[in-house]
């Protein structure tokens, strides 16, 4: 799939009931994905066997990112490699542009899943 948005605006989209990944390209090797986060809702911290680089485009909020835990807001740019700890909690509405490589499988999402159903994020 290639994908050119000329304005990621036009693909942002929330959902009341948790965070909205909003798929924008993919290949074998990459996955690109807006996700989409209401103040509150929130992705488990999860040590997945892919890389994430993240890029908040709007609102603020909170990340982990390896052994960090930073307060985030528009313009941050962080990287979490294979195995590390990442997980992002909104304070406000927010969106960040999320950049997975390799795509995660179904097995790589089992702990956000599972942080899910506890209803927190830590």
């Amino acid at each position: 799939m290639n994908a050119l948005l000329h304005s990621y605006r036009t693909a942002v989209a929330f959902t009341p009931e948790r965070f909205h990944p909003v798929p924008v390209a993919q290949s074998e090797r990459t996955r690109v994905l807006l996700v989409c986060l209401e103040p509150g809702q929130f992705i488990p911290v999860h040590s997945p066997g892919v890389d994430l680089t993240v890029v908040v485009l709007e609102g603020t909020g909170m990340l982990v990112a390896g052994e960090r835990e930073e307060a985030i807001s528009p313009g941050a740019v962080a990287f979490a490699p294979a195995g590390a700890a990442r997980g992002l909690q909104a304070a406000t509405r927010l969106v960040v542009l999320n950049v997975v490589t390799p795509p995660p499988t179904e097995a790589d999402h089992a702990e956000v899943t599972a942080g899910l159903r506890r209803g927190r994020w830590r």
